[in-house]
């Protein structure tokens, strides 16, 4: 069972505050780039279990078979897109 991009971001989206999402995938394994202010002081395990929190039932039902995520606060992201580190 497919899923897409864009409901993927949007369920990310209305977990996470704030949070700008950019979604690359081929139909059941998918990259996440995820930026919000709410992951500030959080620890980068806990970061990644608040997108996948957000993406239960879909990685439940197998919609998502992997998921790789990337998530930054903004200050992380500005300095990891001005280094290049991130995709």
């Amino acid at each position: 069972m497919a899923i897409e991009e864009s409901t993927i971001k949007q369920l990310i989206e209305n977990a996470i505050p704030d949070a700008e999402v950019d979604i690359r995938g081929d139909g059941s394994h998918f990259q996440a780039r995820v930026v919000s202010p709410a992951f500030d002081g959080v620890r980068a395990v806990k970061k990644q279990q608040m997108v996948y929190a957000a993406l239960a039932d879909q990685i439940a039902d197998g919609s998502i078979h992997a998921l790789t995520i990337k998530a930054y606060t903004p200050e992380e992201w500005a300095t990891a897109s001005k280094l290049q580190v991130a995709s």
